[in-house]
């Protein structure tokens, strides 16, 4: 029997396929890493999660923890996560593991607008997510990424724009229902130092809201500032 902590964190976990444990001792524990540490130890035990020390090419290595497939079938099993909400299990490379990590510390930012509108019923959508029922209508239509009446209306459907004949996608959609039960979302978008001028722009116009990380921001800004182009970069 799990605590509701330890099901808490698996969930959250499985949302976005790794998560830093000192984030998850942050927004779910509240800063008890005691209590965080004996949930993911019972976790490990039970194979239901696995944890690892990456390195960074930044910071130090970060301790990462992903569910296991055991942890994904109890997650299925048990009908513990939202219809509809997509769960991931196992690692991925090590920079994919980070940017992960990194789209739950951008979730949190997002949440709080969500909670500000008094949002319910959230779901995560990740890019992988996305691309994936994006590219399928896509190919459904028989179109290319060509710029088309059909890839706008694509586009549209999934609540998209197509931007200089491309349909951007953002790296987190969080999804919900508002107090008047109508469907919501919120598009972020990561941006990093080494993105280039064109894509951060695409994003930009594709109407994401763009966080940066606070060493990122102000040489991000700078640069749209230069080219004169209106946009708020939000550290994250």
């Amino acid at each position: 029997m799990l605590r509701n902590s330890e099901i808490q964190a698996m969930t959250d976990i499985g949302k976005f396929r790794a998560v830093a444990a000192k984030d998850l001792e942050e927004f779910i524990y509240c800063g008890d890493k005691k209590h965080m540490d004996a949930d993911l130890t019972n976790l490990r035990e039970q194979r239901l999660i696995a944890e690892r020390e990456i390195p960074h090419g930044e910071t130090s290595p970060r301790r990462l923890v992903a569910l296991t497939k055991e942890g994904h079938r109890l997650l299925d099993a048990t009908k513990t996560v939202p219809k509809g909400q997509v769960i991931y299990h196992g690692f991925t490379k090590a920079r994919e593991a980070h940017h992960d990590a990194d789209l739950y510390r951008l979730y949190q930012r997002g949440l709080e607008n969500v909670n500000r509108d008094g949002g319910t019923k959230i779901r995560v959508v990740l890019d992988s997510e996305l691309k994936k029922l994006l590219y399928r209508d896509l190919a459904r239509a028989g179109r290319t990424e060509d710029s088309s009446p059909a890839k706008a209306d694509i586009a549209e459907r999934h609540g998209l724009r197509v931007v200089r004949g491309r349909i951007p996608v953002p790296d987190l959609r969080i999804e919900y229902e508002t107090p008047d039960q109508q469907t919501a979302r919120i598009d972020l978008e990561l941006a990093t130092e080494h993105y280039r001028f064109n894509n951060i722009v695409q994003k930009v116009r594709a109407g994401f809201s763009i966080y940066a990380r606070t060493q990122d921001a102000p040489n991000l800004r700078r640069v749209l500032e230069q080219r004169e182009i209106t946009a708020e970069i939000l550290s994250l």
